[in-house]
């Protein structure tokens, strides 16, 4: 079955010194307050949170910026308690959450801290086992799955998950070992794709049934990319960005039903690092590196998807 791309009008932004190239179906919203590359970034509540990440001037941020949809404005929400970067973000029980990452400025210190943002700020959850960072994290069943990513010693081959009602976590088995992947969770499995051991860049997609507490190897993603981000709009797995020698601009949509891969319109400003939400039928891609790298931008650019006939 072959989808169908809503065409909305495309309009030019420049971000960090970089012009986008024009792809038809993609929209430009309004840009960031804050330039970061390595965000978290969740959806909730029609709400974009963006969180953390690496900025130009400052290093690692604890900042935090929510893009309201309706309004098409940003505001500022309360900082993290600490800095990070290359941390995983995801929604539990109605709260937003930032699960790992690289504490302060460089790319050294994973940390197993967890935390909720809640009505009176940010409030500290049970940590993990053992400290993520450059994970993925999805929600599925009520639980936390933490997927991938690297701790103290390098690449990881156990996934964590947490479980709401007794505030506890378990170790699971993970995908293939590999950080700098996209992580989410469609239909009440979770789903790890690309990312990369080493400099080298993966194709590989898995998806993990909790019901039968399995991993299941799916046919490969089309572009093998780290840095990447993923998300579900329409019905489908949403892949979008990644670097190698360059960054891209592909995006590329899982029909878990079908089980296939089909290209999208490929993504305006292609970058690395950045955040990707699904909403509805609509997928947001929000800040980034537009080079392999240390760069940044604040682009905040949408494709609405038609959900498969």
């Amino acid at each position: 079955m072959k989808s169908r791309v809503w065409l909305l009008a495309l309009t030019m932004v420049v971000a960090c010194g970089e012009t986008p190239a024009t792809s038809a179906g993609w929209v430009s919203l309004p840009a960031a307050p804050t330039a970061r590359t390595e965000v978290g970034a969740a959806a909730l509540d029609g709400r974009i949170y963006v969180a953390g990440g690496l900025t130009g001037s400052a290093g690692s941020v604890a900042t935090v910026e929510v893009y309201e949809v309706a309004s098409e404005t940003w505001s500022a929400a309360p900082d993290l308690p600490v800095t990070l970067n290359h941390a995983a973000m995801t929604v539990l029980d109605g709260r937003v959450l930032v699960v790992g990452g690289y504490v302060g400025p460089l790319l050294a210190n994973p940390t197993p801290r967890v935390v909720a943002l809640g009505p009176d700020g940010w409030e500290d959850l049970v940590p993990m086992p053992a400290p993520r960072a450059a994970a993925g994290a999805a929600v599925a069943g009520g639980r936390l799955f933490v997927v991938g990513g690297v701790d103290e010693t390098g690449l990881v081959d156990e996934m964590f998950a947490y479980d709401l009602e007794s505030e506890s976590w378990s170790i699971l088995p993970g995908p293939s070992p590999r950080e700098h992947l996209a992580v989410t969770a469609a239909e009440g499995r979770i789903y790890a794709i690309a990312g990369r051991q080493g400099r080298g860049n993966l194709d590989t997609a898995e998806v993990f049934d909790p019901a039968a507490g399995s991993w299941k190897v799916l046919p490969p993603l089309p572009t093998p990319r780290s840095g990447l981000g993923a998300a579900v709009a329409g019905g489908r797995v949403v892949v979008v960005g990644g670097e190698g020698v360059a960054t891209f601009p592909e995006a590329e949509a899982f029909d878990p039903a079908a089980g296939t891969w089909e290209a999208l319109p490929p993504l305006p400003t292609a970058r690395h690092g950045l955040g990707v939400v699904g909403i509805d039928d609509t997928i947001y891609v929000v800040a980034g590196g537009p080079r392999p790298g240390f760069s940044f931008s604040a682009v905040l650019e949408a494709l609405r998807i038609e959900a498969f006939e």
